[in-house]
């Protein structure tokens, strides 16, 4: 399959002419900028060049890069990885606490201010580049751009693109209104489930109804959080007339991070290029020492556990149980994990500050893996057809690992009320129970099995925009439409 990869890249590059244009990018912090810095890192190979637009407190996305030219704008968003884990770190402890109902509203509601202020922030971002640095604007326009490539998930790249007039493209999967095939295509919620609500696509007329009700409330509760900044900006720089979520409809190309092997089937339409899985590669050479671990396994093979960059500790109880449970099973373990070492920690099991997660998860003798459901580690999980035992936290982790779930790829367990017992039979089940990895294996064969892989997909579809300055054939205009209109009332 990997041969057929190569030879499909061989085939684009002879029969399209590589246009090496210059792209300006306005990315999203936080793990969203792992996917946007892979195809940085793959538009630059191929000799485009490209420019970044930056906050000057920005904690992932940084000043100095082999592959791209930043632009540092002396604004600051207000949002940092340790916000983040604090707010994980509370999460976790009014679920394990069972608090009060108006305790876990609170802290909701401090998400929604900071998400506001963050939003706040990247709208005085844009007016910074627009009218108070006017030879960073000179500077931007002198370079003749050929695109906008920016994540929906803030709106500075899409106002800051219709400004400059340029084409505009989305690495997405979510917008400022939530999930993107909301905000382009058709979406009856009679079968396809609003994400966060953890439904299928087979749904009894009480989650019918609860759906409608969840998408009514997520939809508010987005449009007040982003709302108010987005249409001031909207309005000072294009008017009243124009709503600033027709900006975001507009886009000419959307490069989902989904496929079908993880979204439920829907309706889609032609501007929609799906790209799940885009960051996975085959598996390579492990560093000396971690594979002399790993070979040292024998015939149990190795369990493998990450919560992402967030969560590099817990409480230290949870750490214990769970440390304990390793301590029983015969597969040696590799433990991504900063915290303060587990009393219980059993002599199979390594703790390491990081780990090569996609190397790892496609070693033959990886058995499960242990995540906390974020997508770049599910769709990597897929690839390498490896099971999961799911430990959700926060965001969307719960819903993204309810869909493997209902695959029959994964076991899911509550990470407030776990102790050693409830963790080791999680385990124990996807490690015995063999329809978890021959089901993994089918999504893994089903995922690999297209004509192009992904990133060949992304990087097609970026240089087809610049040949042609955008992709308006490809795009329906009906967002335009009044609501009496769009549905014949």
């Amino acid at each position: 399959m990997d041969f057929i990869f190569i030879v499909s890249s061989i085939i684009l590059t002879l029969t399209f002419p590589v246009h090496c244009g210059k792209i300006l990018v306005f990315p999203h912090e936080g793990s969203h900028w792992v996917n946007m810095n892979i195809l940085i890192q793959e538009l630059h190979s191929r000799g485009h060049q490209i420019t970044v637009i930056r906050a000057l407190d920005s904690w992932y996305i940084s000043e100095t890069s082999p592959h791209y030219v930043s632009m540092t704008v002396p604004v600051l968003l207000g949002g940092d990885d340790e916000f983040y884990s604090s707010f994980v770190s509370r999460q976790l402890q009014i679920r394990r606490q069972r608090q009060s109902a108006w305790t876990r509203f609170r802290l909701d509601m401090e998400l929604k201010d900071k998400f506001s202020e963050m939003h706040r922030n990247i709208c005085e971002m844009v007016i910074y580049i627009i009218e108070k640095d006017p030879e960073l604007m000179e500077q931007i326009k002198q370079a003749d751009f050929d695109l906008m490539l920016t994540d929906p998930a803030n709106g500075g790249g899409v106002v800051l693109a219709h400004y400059l007039n340029l084409p505009l493209i989305f690495n997405v999967r979510w917008t400022v209104h939530g999930e993107a095939h909301f905000a382009i295509a058709p979406s009856p919620l009679s079968y396809i489930p609003f994400p966060l609500s953890q439904l299928t696509d087979n749904m009894t007329f009480l989650q019918r109804t609860y759906n409608v009700l969840f998408y009514t409330i997520r939809l508010f509760l987005y449009k007040r959080i982003v709302g108010p900044h987005y249409s001031a900006l909207c309005d000072r720089y294009f008017g009243p007339d124009l709503h600033y979520f027709e900006l975001f409809q507009a886009a000419d190309i959307w490069l989902m991070r989904v496929d079908f092997v993880f979204e439920f089937p829907r309706p889609t339409m032609p501007n929609a290029i799906y790209i799940g899985g885009f960051q996975c590669k085959p598996a390579k050479e492990l560093p000396r020492d971690l594979e002399d671990f790993v070979q040292s396994s024998g015939e149990h093979g190795v369990i493998m556990m990450s919560l992402g960059t967030l969560v590099g500790q817990l409480p230290l109880d949870i750490a214990d149980e769970i440390a304990a449970a390793f301590a029983q099973l015969p597969q040696k373990v590799i433990w991504r994990y900063t915290g303060a070492r587990p009393s219980t920690l059993g002599n199979n099991t390594l703790l390491v500050n990081w780990l090569p997660q996609n190397d790892l998860l496609g070693h033959a003798k990886t058995q499960v893996f242990v995540s906390h459901g974020g997508t770049n580690g599910i769709f990597e999980a897929i690839y390498h057809g490896v099971p999961i035992v799911g430990l959700p936290l926060v965001f969307d982790q719960d819903d993204n690992l309810s869909k493997m779930r209902h695959r029959g790829v994964a076991k899911v367990v509550d990470i407030s009320n776990i102790d050693r017992h409830i963790f080791k039979d999680a385990l124990q089940e996807v490690l015995t129970e063999s329809s978890y990895r021959k089901n993994m294996q089918k999504l893994s064969s089903l995922h690999r099995d297209t004509p192009v892989n992904p990133l060949e997909s992304a990087l097609f579809w970026i240089e087809f925009v610049m040949r042609h300055r955008g992709a308006a054939h490809l795009r329906t205009d009906s967002y335009k439409m009044p609501c009496n209109q769009m549905f014949m009332l």
